[in-house]
């Protein structure tokens, strides 16, 4: 297919997404528990990833390079099969990172969703055959990761695997991968660090602070579930935060004001309780939000104060409603604590002095930073982590790169 016919594709693609937003977006809320407000803009997303890669294939670009004796030419040629892995935390935006440049690249795609959610993933495969993507080029296959992820793995007609999850699965598909030399793109846990300094905007920091973490209750690999507050401010902060965490709406998510729904499942939920109220060492929570009782797998935003920087709650992924909050000294005492752990995905830095912003920004060791924001993820910009966080990067204008090979053909003029 041509890449002018790939880009038309793909715009009708986005066209039909944005069409049917508002089904998407209850089917989400009835598949993952997401709030309303948040499934809107989910599908939303969907809709503009679709809309930015489809002017990719006929900007696909290869070189000439300088050389004696005749012309060199690079082109950029689609892997072939890639298999993306989706999470059950953002089914739809997730998997919209990972098929929409995979198939503006020319590649084929066959994406396996989360058992607990494969709803808007087969919707969207539906939507696609709509749009008028051949059969076969988007395959959604529903199944256990045991089964259809590890036949990615294992398949040698799949080129390359995208997975999103946990960092313990990460490690197993890059050990699988390597048998065959298969490229992964690897996008796994997070343990961001929210730092706040004294000169910030103190009461707007801590009104912006449970966003930053408590977003799908929790459930997002770029939470800021630990935040650092520099030690003069500590209690003021703290004052401002409680207020603002007992102000979160957690409520029905398809209340049109809720803010914060229940959790996955009733294992998640007891993960997370594991963090608090059957932890090993001692937790002090601070204080904490409202949660409904009845049906659905509540959990109240929670925030503890960690006794050292070793306990659990403060190294460990809760992927759940649950913030440590820690003071610190000074700039290099704020970045020592922000990169004392084994991940490195997101994070945020809250500062009057754009100055000590950039210089911490460059030293926490993170891939996604924000100052005086918790927004660091746009789909065209990169998104991707340092450490145990994963590996490569999606979304941006180079996000082709990684589903391409680069091919050098050189033609003697002499």
């Amino acid at each position: 297919m041509s890449p002018a016919d790939r880009s038309l594709l793909l715009r009708r693609f986005s066209d039909l997404v944005g069409e049917h937003q508002e089904e998407l977006a209850q089917l989400e809320v009835e598949n993952a528990g997401h709030t309303i407000g948040n499934a809107r803009w989910e599908a939303g997303n969907v809709r503009d990833v679709l809309a930015y890669y489809s002017a990719a294939p006929e900007r696909n670009f290869g070189r000439q390079i300088p050389v004696a004796g005749g012309i060199d030419v690079t082109f950029r040629e689609p892997l072939g099969v890639v298999g993306i892995i989706v999470p059950w935390n953002f089914p739809m935006p997730i998997a919209g990172w990972g098929f929409a440049p995979a198939l503006a690249a020319g590649n084929t795609v066959v994406l396996k969703p989360a058992e607990l959610t494969p709803l808007t993933a087969m919707r969207l495969g539906e939507l696609a055959l709509e749009a008028g993507i051949p059969e076969g080029v988007f395959t959604v296959v529903p199944g256990k990761g045991s089964v259809v992820g590890e036949r990615f793995v294992t398949h040698p007609d799949v080129r390359k695997v995208c997975f999103t999850g946990s960092t313990a699965v990460g490690q197993r598909i890059m050990r699988g991968a390597a048998d065959q030399v298969k490229r992964v793109t690897l996008e796994l846990g997070g343990k961001s660090a929210n730092i706040v300094f004294a000169d910030s905007d103190l009461e707007l920091a801590a009104a912006r602070a449970p966003y930053g973490v408590f977003d799908n209750a929790g459930q997002d690999c770029c939470a800021r579930s630990r935040i650092l507050v520099q030690r003069s401010v500590f209690d003021t902060f703290m004052e401002h935060f409680e207020t603002a965490v007992r102000g979160v709406v957690v409520t029905d998510p398809r209340d049109e004001s809720a803010e914060m729904g229940p959790l996955i499942s009733a294992g998640q939920r007891d993960t997370v309780r594991s963090y608090v109220e059957e932890a090993t060492e001692d937790v002090d929570v601070a204080f904490r939000g409202d949660a409904p009782d009845g049906s659905g797998y509540w959990y109240p935003a929670t925030v503890v104060l960690p006794r050292s920087t070793t306990d659990k709650v403060w190294q460990e992924e809760v992927f759940g409603p649950v913030v440590a909050v820690m003071p610190f000294d000074d700039e290099a005492d704020a970045v020592a604590k922000a990169n004392d752990t084994a991940y490195g995905l997101s994070g945020s830095i809250w500062t009057r002095d754009i100055g000590r912003g950039l210089r911490v920004a460059r030293g926490v060791e993170a891939g996604n930073l924000s100052v005086n924001s918790h927004s660091s993820v746009r789909y065209s910009t990169p998104f991707g982590g340092f450490k145990q966080s994963g590996i490569g990067r999606e979304l941006g204008p180079d996000a082709l790169d990684a589903f391409t090979e680069v091919k050098n053909v050189f033609i003697a003029t002499d």
